[in-house]
This record gives structure tokens, C-alpha cells and sequence, in this order.
């Protein structure tokens, strides 16, 4: 799940008068996910429910306390997409006479810690930014507008933005419930000189194909790239797994649920899919060969000494860490962290498409952010209106200018390529599965909460512990189950 940076900052003012306040935060990518139900939860996964949140959230009448006359508060978790969004305010001001945007900024795990606490005491943000993981829980809990009943925002269409990306903001009843902001992709991050220093081009990276036999040139270029105390290669006599310098796949912990930045790539090219249907799935198919196939050999490089150790990954030491401080020499990572590779001192980084699968093609998940509307927003006119301008080109150009993410409008997209080419940062990788169709969703269900619940500690003693992967036909059955309360 796509975890952007935050950072500690001062609570500053726009020159048109929009607040921002940022808040300490944690750097961290992944996901908790959505839809808690209590007695399921209580006999499968032990999670915290989220009950008190309906009852908090019950009566309609009642309006944010954070929120005035005129004023629409807006939240995020991204601090380096700050200054994108304080212009989109200040032009949005300017359109509006009388209304300001106060833009308040959280670190992710106190994101959404906080938003819902604010929901609980009804001093809830009237927009915020919204993940896939996490929409179905408030649509279920009554707490979000329908944007396509509300007159600023019914004419969004799902045309208006990157294939797939406004479809996966609607609800089970039909109804819309974010407004697309942005999207992201999977790619491979490398240091060109560890990869020159192997012999590796970047033609080859760019064509590498991998298998769950023997793992294909992929296996092969990352043997390559590892490289042990006394400096021997992976692929080379006496080479010792026990005691690695440089690993060739950096490790991000072991993808919980979606593996969007550890594992889908591979799962993806494989063929393989997440649920029945590809939206709002009753059934999960982590039991199947396809897949644990594929995890049985990703974990299996550990084994072999070429993808970091499972205890090698922290918070503090991610893969750009790893990679950035030369003790990896690729990283799986997303779109949205290419400014921070890029801008490693002393890393000559590059990117590389992913690998080509059994399917034969290559695949690499397509995410997106969203913006919603809370139902009870103080100035729901302004609000609804913020949320259009939000989706708008006008503003996800500017957001696109900054260089940080891929707005979800192709002027965004556009205005965002040309902010990466002018910093020397080439995103090819990002942008062609898009232009090819080589995408696939992130995986959208109910009770995605219990999923994550369940699939964090399973993968992580796949990972750590090698535990078999047939375990996980257990660990399948049990999300079913759940999956199935709501039949």
C-alpha cells in the first residue's frame, strides 16, 4: 500500500490564506486496510473493530468542529505533495471569494488513527485524501457523500481520468465516492554502478523474464548483483550465502496481503488474481498453485542469498535505504518514490521495467488515490466544490508540476512527465505498462482489514520463518470465511 513521505513542519499560511498544518509522521508504505466487523474479527483475526465509529457517526445534524462558515478543511498524509496542493487553495481561493481551505497534514499511521478518532467526535476533515484500502469501511459506515448526487461533483466521469482509475471509486450500490487524484505503478530501481560494475546493461534489465523453475535471466542478474565479504558473485564458485555484502533484491518485508512493491509484480505476470471478480471479490486465491508457486520461489532467493533477509528490513531501513547506502543493489519500489532515489547523494540511480512472467507478458499493479467528501462537512457547497476543483486538470496540472506523483488527469500525467525529465529523472518505467495495458488493480473487497489481519503474519513466517506455502491454503480459507458473513 502506497505509504508517501511526511515529515515534521510548522503550521504556515498560503499567501491567499489557506492553512497548512503538518505534523510529525513516520515514512511508511503499506496498509492497514477497511471494513471491521466486530464479531468476525473477535473469532478470526483479534483486529480492533471499528464499531464505535457507527455510533459516532450516527446523526447527520451535527457539523465538524474544525470546520466554519466558508471554510473547507482538507487532509492529507503526503508532505511532499504540500506545496502542490497549497496552490491548487490558493487558485481555488481566488475562483471562490470567501472561502479558504485549511490543509492539515498527518504522517500515515496517524492519518488514519486521527481521521477516524475525528469521525468518533465529529470533527471530521469535510475532504480528505482516501485510499483504496480504506473506502469501503467508511461507504459501509455511512460517513461519505455520494459524489455523483451532489451538483459540483456529478459530472465527473470515469473517461476523464487514466483507464480503470475512477471505475475503482465506486461502491457496491453504483454510487461514487472519490474523486481520482492520482496514480502510481511498480518498477525496479537500481544503482548503475553496481550494475555496470556486473556487466549489466540496461537493455538487459529492461528484458529480463522470470519463471518459478530456475527464476529466468531475473534469478540470474540478481545472482549476479550479490556479492559476498570477500567479493565473491552469486553466480560464482564459493560464493557464501551466510555472509552477503551486497544483496541483489533489496527486501520491504514480506507484502502483507497485496505485496504491491514486494511480490504482485511477479503474482501479476504469473496470471494470477487476487479475487473472483475484479472489483469487490468473494473469494480470495491465495491457495492457488499460480501463487504460491511464485511466493515459494520469491522467498526462495533469500534462501539463496541473493534477496535480503527478512530481519534486514526496518522502517528506517527500506529499500531506498538499502539501495542508497550500497547494500542492495535493486529495489522493487513505486512511482511515487522516484524523486527519493533520484535525489540520493552519491546513488547514480536508474529504473527498469519489470520482469516478463510465465504469462508472458510483464505486470506491474496500478494504484490510485482519491479524494471524498465527508456527509457531514460544515459548508457542503464549498466542500463539493473543493472536491471538483481537486479533480480538475486546473489543479492536478499544478500538482503535476511539482514532480512528485502522476496526477490522475492525462494534462496532470503530462504536466507530471515533463517535471520528472527536467529533474533527470526518466519514469519510462511507470509510464509504459500504463500506454501497453499491462496494469492490474489494486484488489478491492470487504473486510480488507481482516484480510491484512490475517495475511501480514502468514506471509511474514513464509518470509522469515520458511514455513511452507501450502500453509497459506489455511490462511486462505479463514479470509473466506469472512469474506462470506457478508453473503
Amino acid at each position: 500500500m502506497r505509504k508517501r513521505g511526511s515529515h515534521a513542519g510548522s503550521h504556515v499560511r498560503s499567501h491567499a490564506g489557506s492553512h497548512v498544518r503538518s505534523h510529525a509522521g513516520p515514512h511508511v508504505r503499506s496498509h492497514a486496510g477497511p471494513h471491521v466487523r466486530s464479531h468476525v474479527v473477535a473469532a478470526l483475526a483479534g483486529t480492533v473493530a471499528l464499531s464505535l465509529l457507527t455510533a459516532g457517526c450516527g446523526g447527520q445534524g451535527s457539523s465538524s468542529a474544525s470546520s466554519s462558515s466558508r471554510t473547507v478543511t482538507y487532509w492529507l498524509w503526503d508532505a511532499n505533495q504540500l506545496p502542490g496542493y497549497q496552490a491548487c487553495a490558493k487558485a481555488f481561493e481566488e475562483r471562490n471569494p470567501g472561502v479558504k481551505v485549511e490543509i492539515t497534514q498527518l504522517g500515515w499511521e496517524n492519518y488514519w488513527t486521527k481521521l477516524t478518532a475525528s469521525m468518533i467526535a465529529g470533527t471530521e476533515p469535510d475532504v480528505f485524501t482516501d485510499h483504496i484500502t480504506k473506502f469501503a469501511q467508511f461507504v459501509d459506515l455511512d460517513v461519505l457523500a455520494p459524489l455523483d448526487e451532489l451538483p459540483a461533483t456529478a459530472g465527473i466521469k470515469d473517461s476523464d481520468y487514466q483507464a480503470g482509475l475512477a471505475a475503482s471509486w465506486k461502491g457496491q450500490d453504483g454510487h461514487r465516492y472519490g474523486a481520482p487524484k492520482d496514480w502510481d505503478t511498480i518498477a525496479m530501481f537500481y544503482n548503475k554502478k553496481m550494475t555496470d560494475s556486473a556487466g549489466i546493461s540496461a537493455d538487459t534489465l529492461n528484458s529480463l523474464a522470470w519463471n518459478p523453475q530456475d527464476g529466468g535471466t531475473f534469478e540470474k542478474a540478481i545472482a549476479r548483483l550479490t556479492v559476498d565479504s570477500k567479493g565473491r558473485r552469486g553466480d560464482e564458485p564459493g560464493f557464501d550465502k551466510n555472509d552477503v555484502k551486497i544483496y541483489g533484491l533489496a527486501t520491504n518485508d514480506a507484502g502483507e496481503a497485496d505485496g504491491q512493491t514486494q511480490w504482485s509484480a511477479f503474482t501479476g505476470s504469473a496470471g494470477w488474481k487476487y479475487t473472483d471478480q475484479k472489483a469487490w471479490g468473494r473469494h480470495y486465491n491465495y491457495d492457488q498453485k499460480s501463487f504460491q508457486s511464485t511466493i515459494d520461489w520469491y522467498f526462495g532467493l533469500a534462501e539463496k542469498g541473493y534477496l535480503a533477509p527478512f530481519k534486514n528490513f526496518s522502517q528506517s531501513n527500506g529499500p531506498e535505504v538499502q539501495v542508497g547506502s550500497g547494500s542492495a543493489a535493486i529495489a522493487l519500489h513505486g512511482s511515487w518514490m522516484a524523486k527519493t532515489f533520484y535525489g540520493m547523494k552519491g546513488l547514480d540511480a536508474g529504473t527498469a521495467l519489470t520482469p516478463v512472467g510465465p504469462s508472458g507478458k510483464r505486470a506491474t499493479m496500478m494504484n490510485g488515490l482519491a479524494d471524498s467528501l465527508t456527509k457531514r462537512a460544515a459548508d457542503k457547497p464549498a466542500a463539493q466544490k473543493w472536491v471538483a476543483y481537486l479533480a480538475s486538470d486546473a489543479c492536478q496540472t499544478t500538482v503535476g508540476k511539482q514532480g512528485v506523483v502522476f496526477p490522475a488527469t492525462e494534462a496532470g500525467t503530462a504536466a507530471a512527465i515533463a517535471a520528472y525529465e527536467k529533474d533527470g529523472i526518466d519514469v519510462t518505467a511507470f509510464t509504459k505498462p500504463v500506454a501497453d495495458g499491462t496494469t492490474f488493480p489494486f484488489p478491492i473487497t470487504d473486510y480488507a482489514a481482516d484480510v491484512a489481519a490475517l495475511m501480514k503474519p502468514a506471509m511474514q513466517d513464509v518470509y522469515a520463518n520458511g514455513r511452507p506455502v501450502g500453509s497459506l491454503t489455511t490462511t486462505n480459507r479463514q479470509i473466506n470465511l469472512i469474506l462470506s458473513q457478508g453473503d
